[in-house]
């Protein structure tokens, strides 16, 4: 590529190496560059797919290039990159920094981008863009298109036009198809679909998505609390929010905190921080399984092969738990699962871990007579891995539930944490099993 730019036709060279590419292929590129090589570049490619590419760099990168540029070239830009991707740069930086990119903007586009700077992050109106198209309720099929085609090259959706009221206030959606189809002279009050679906301003991010993936929308209105249209929240800005959301529970799953940024982004001693409080908490409660070996340190020593069996039961009531609570994690995540489920929740479980308990206490009778024990201790065993299967399908069934009723994300019940509550647990089902059958 550096080759490329020294060469007296550069231009010429670079529109044909990029002509077939995507914007992200092309911002791969711009980020093994330097600054001054990032400024050629972006110069010389087309100005709708330069803004496309700056939409895949970090803030900082789009905005050391944009004040770098012309400054014409740097307004042309901003106008042309959407606007939720202005709003993320400009929160992202030094507010002497985003006022100098807002100056340049012109007054009726500020005022738009500045209220989406209002609204705090994780909410619909934080993701929500400006580059729509939007048609008086009173127009005619003809003054419609006539609007699409004045400011239909600036829109990021054009596939639906929102129709409002003199108040700017939403008062139904009707699709372009319905519009060419339709006689030029019919209002569009006389067409639009009126029963629509939008979202407030301050809904989570999340509950938009779900929405979003719910009805199978491309785009999803969003309106302030007096119903003004204040943008839209378009497909790609959600399946990223679905995506975050889904890496934030998996992490926390695995018993860490979640990152902020991408993994080799981050630096080692964040991932210390991000890591160290759950392992902490988890050193702590699993120290009661060394008081529960203690506790039960006479049982052992009359008979010692009780202790080939400890790492197999507990590992075993750990990983039933933690299947559970994935299941149940990711379905409160999707609305299938609510607090007023649990008790069918529960029976659910319970039939699930004695199917399961069964099938393996079988498996660790045959386990422990292989092993040469006597059949009395593999029947305690046996009995121990039911019970203990059993037990850890109820705790993961019930725990989910019960933080997510108090407001806790329960994706924080993670695999660790099940398993930490099971040793435990499991050991004194073990040995107390153990004393009553053999008599210790």
């Amino acid at each position: 590529m550096r080759e490329l730019l020294q060469r007296a036709d550069n231009e010429t060279a670079i529109i044909e190496l990029v002509d077939s590419m995507q914007p992200y292929d092309v911002d791969e590129i711009l980020r093994q560059l330097n600054l001054q090589e990032q400024l050629t570049f972006i110069e010389l490619l087309p100005l709708s797919l330069a803004a496309e590419t700056l939409e895949y760099s970090e803030p900082e990168t789009q905005y050391r290039i944009l004040h770098h540029l012309d400054v014409i070239l740097t307004t042309q830009l901003l106008r042309q990159m959407s606007s939720d991707t202005v709003v993320d740069m400009l929160l992202a930086i030094h507010p002497l920094q985003k006022n100098r990119l807002l100056d340049l903007l012109p007054a009726d586009y500020r005022k738009k981008i500045d209220t989406l700077m209002t609204f705090p992050e994780d909410t619909a109106g934080s993701l929500a863009t400006v580059d729509y198209i939007s048609a008086r309720v009173n127009w005619t099929v003809e003054q419609t298109l006539q609007h699409i085609r004045k400011v239909g090259d600036q829109a990021e959706l054009i596939s639906y036009i929102f129709v409002v009221n003199v108040l700017g206030e939403l008062v139904g959606i009707v699709s372009l198809r319905e519009i060419i189809l339709a006689n030029p002279g019919t209002q569009l009050k006389a067409m639009i679909t009126s029963d629509v679906i939008s979202v407030k301003a301050d809904c989570p991010q999340e509950e938009a998505a779900d929405i979003l993936s719910r009805y199978d929308f491309v785009a999803l209105p969003v309106v302030n609390a007096q119903n003004r249209l204040i943008g839209i929240v378009t497909v790609d800005d959600l399946i990223d929010v679905i995506h975050e959301e889904a890496t934030e529970d998996m992490q926390k799953l695995g018993g860490s905190q979640p990152l902020n940024e991408p993994y080799f982004k981050t630096s080692i001693w964040r991932l210390f921080k991000k890591r160290i409080v759950w392992l902490v908490l988890l050193f702590v409660a699993e120290a009661y399984t060394g008081s529960v070996l203690r506790h039960y340190e006479d049982v052992i020593s009359q008979m010692v092969a009780l202790s080939f069996f400890i790492p197999l039961l507990i590992g075993t009531g750990g990983n039933t738990g933690s299947q559970t609570v994935s299941t149940l994690v990711r379905a409160l995540a999707v609305g299938e699962v609510t607090f007023k489920d649990m008790f069918r929740v529960l029976v659910r479980e319970v039939l699930t871990g004695f199917l399961l308990g069964t099938a393996l206490a079988c498996i660790a009778f045959v386990r422990a007579h292989f092993l040469g024990v006597e059949v009395a201790l593999g029947l305690v065993v046996a009995l121990t891995c039911f019970a203990i299967v059993l037990w850890a399908s109820m705790v993961a069934a019930v725990l989910p539930l019960i933080l997510h009723r108090l407001k806790v994300d329960p994706a924080v019940v993670s695999a660790p944490f099940i398993t930490t509550i099971v040793d435990g647990t499991g050991l004194v089902i073990y040995f107390t099993i153990a004393r009553l059958l053999l008599n210790l």
